[in-house]
């Protein structure tokens, strides 16, 4: 209930902030009207560069923010809103053509104003903005580019929208209103120095180092990480963090993984990350010894939060590491609840962990359920995919009472969550952890 309070709360201030400047314009002296369709173009405007500079917060990784919804939610609001601002934007000056033809020479860069060149060149880079988002993989930008540039085209874009705004002057006179979006402004400046510059120097004052790189089945590698002069970091098991190795916390390439070690031993971490990847396809090359820094934890998907009787986990490729992370958990606090693995590859030899999760059987009350696509020609276990039909031959009597958590390709999750539903089994008990972050 506290988090629902607690995100109740942020939702609300959300969109008090995305309304507030059109309640200031109400403050002090008024303009005179200028026709509904202006006013209406303006307010369109304001609201659409206010979601847009709230999205520096969106993506700082605040733990207040974040931990009513889930660190994924959040990204995936930031993109859904990112769209909603863009188009509030565009019928800004959209609706300012279609009403004064006359003043077409707006779009002239040769005649127009200051003002408008701001805001045109400002709406030019909040489009190229969401494009080269939406189409990253299309123009087979890599994510390091791609990441500066999506940093570089927010700050151009609230920037001279900004300008466009205190060179019209129109809606910022008085003290009262311009002292508002000087304060707003002030706030999206400290969003960014806290991500940019605060945040890397805290993570610079707790290094970690590479003690080893081990090759584990399916393309797989684990970083175990060895705290630098500190104690470490506490983390709920199935929680995740951004790495970033080499000398400076400051760089721009950083990735985020989840921790595939246990929650209870705090004088190392482990990250298994699969090779996918640019960055990940050299992983295996790691050097021990390297530098590392590690901003974290995040995540809501974890056991500690979602107490119950048993536990279901569906997993599917390196959707297993935040799943073995809460089983080694589970197995350093000798928890006997019980425990439904259902582990979905394509090849046998493919899964991750295999001998260890046959392991800890031993000493937890697990169940594991492999479900291979192709398997080999004397397997004699589930075939083809994680189905209603393979969920309903394996699911305790009790799987009302369950708690179920789903990792793995979007795709898989989509179709486990249909599975589920068919089953009889409400989605409010069902937790999910998307990669999907960029």
């Amino acid at each position: 209930m506290r988090h629902v309070l607690y995100g109740a709360l942020w939702i609300g201030l959300y969109f008090l902030i995305v309304v507030a400047p059109l309640l200031v314009l109400m403050i002090g002296p008024v303009p005179p009207g200028r026709g509904f369709w202006r006013e209406l173009s303006v307010g369109f405007g304001f609201v659409g560069l206010s979601m847009m500079g709230l999205q520096f917060f969106l993506t700082g990784r605040f733990r207040h923010i974040t931990s009513p919804f889930g660190i994924d939610v959040v990204y995936h609001f930031h993109r859904q809103i990112s769209l909603i601002a863009l188009l509030f934007i565009f019928l800004h000056a959209f609706i300012l053509i279609i009403t004064s033809p006359g003043e077409f020479s707006w779009i002239n860069p040769v005649s127009a104003s200051l003002s408008t060149l701001a805001g045109m060149a400002g709406l030019v880079a909040m489009i190229l903005l969401v494009v080269l988002s939406l189409k990253r993989k299309f123009f087979r930008l890599k994510y390091e580019p791609w990441r500066i540039s999506h940093g570089l085209l927010a700050i151009a874009g609230v920037g001279l929208s900004l300008v466009h705004i205190e060179l019209v002057g129109y809606y910022v006179q008085g003290i009262l209103k311009r002292g508002f979006w000087i304060s707003l402004v002030c706030t999206w400046i400290l969003a960014l120095l806290y991500i940019r510059i605060t945040k890397p120097i805290a993570m610079l004052k707790r290094p970690y180092k590479v003690r080893e790189v081990v090759k584990e089945r399916g393309n797989t590698w684990t970083l175990v990480l060895k705290p630098d002069g500190h104690k470490g970091m506490m983390f709920h098991p199935g929680q995740f963090a951004w790495l970033k190795l080499g000398r400076s916390p400051f760089a721009m390439r950083e990735h985020p993984f989840s921790f595939s070690s246990s929650a209870m031993k705090s004088d190392e971490i482990g990250i298994s990350i699969k090779e996918l990847g640019d960055f990940t396809s050299r992983i295996g090359t790691i050097v021990p010894g390297t530098r590392a820094y590690v901003d974290g934890p995040y995540g809501t998907f974890t056991i500690d939060r979602h107490r119950s009787p048993a536990y279901v986990f569906v997993a599917g490729g390196v959707g297993i590491t935040p799943v073995i992370s809460i089983l080694r958990t589970l197995a350093d606090r000798q928890d006997r609840r019980p425990l439904l693995l259902f582990y979905g590859s394509k090849l046998w030899d493919e899964v991750t962990f295999r001998e260890e999760l046959d392991d800890l059987k031993q000493s937890l009350d697990l169940k594991i359920v492999y479900v291979i696509s192709n398997p080999p020609d004397d397997w004699k276990g589930e075939k083809g995919l994680i189905s209603a039909e393979v969920m309903a031959r394996h699911l305790p009597l009790n799987r009302q009472e369950c708690e179920y958590f789903i990792c793995g390709p979007e795709l898989m999750q989509k179709e486990v969550k249909n599975s589920l539903e068919k089953l009889g089994i409400s989605l409010d008990g069902v937790q999910s952890e998307s990669f999907n972050f960029v």
